[in-house]
C-alpha cells in the first residue's frame, strides 16, 4: 500500500512554487541563474528518518541516496538538504532537476531509482512530502 501511495505521489505537480518564483523574480529577489527554463522540472522530496539527526544511519541513508540517484544519467543539480526551520516537521530534503517530462519519467522508472525506493526508502523513510515544480507557460 505504501508503495502505491508513493508512486501515486510521484505524479503530483504543484504550481504554487512556480508562481512564487515568478513573483520573486519580478521583485528582484531571485537570481536568473537559479531559474527553471522551458520544460524543466524541479523534483523535491522532504522526509523524515527514524534515526537521530547526524547519526551514522542517517548520514549513510543521505550519502547512499546521493550516490545512487546521481548515478542516474537524467538527474541534474542533485542536492541533499538538512531542514532548519522550526515551522516544518520534516528533517531532510532531496532536490533535483530534469530537462523535461520524459527525463522525469525515465528517472521514475529507472531500475536504480525503483530499487532505492523499494530497498531503502520504503523501509527507512517514516514520512515524506513530494513536490514537483515547473514554470507556468
Amino acid at each position: 500500500m505504501k508503495r502505491r501511495k508513493f508512486f501515486k505521489r510521484l505524479g503530483v505537480t504543484t504550481l504554487f512554487g512556480s508562481v512564487f518564483t515568478q513573483k520573486a523574480i519580478s521583485a528582484g529577489t531571485v537570481s536568473a541563474d537559479c531559474l527553471l527554463k522551458g520544460d524543466e522540472i524541479q523534483h523535491m522530496v522532504i522526509f523524515n528518518l527514524p534515526y537521530k539527526k547526524g547519526s551514522s544511519k542517517a548520514v549513510k541513508f543521505l550519502n547512499d541516496g546521493n550516490r545512487i540517484l546521481t548515478g542516474i544519467p537524467v538527474v541534474r543539480d542533485f542536492q541533499v538538504f538538512l531542514q532548519v526551520s522550526s515551522k516544518n516537521d520534516y528533517q531532510y530534503g532531496f532536490s533535483m532537476v530534469f530537462t523535461d517530462q520524459d527525463d522525469y519519467d525515465t528517472y521514475n522508472y529507472h531500475p536504480d531509482h525503483v530499487a532505492f525506493v523499494e530497498e531503502r526508502w520504503m523501509k527507512e523513510v517514516t514520512d515524506f512530502l513530494e513536490i514537483d515544480f515547473k514554470v507556468p507557460q
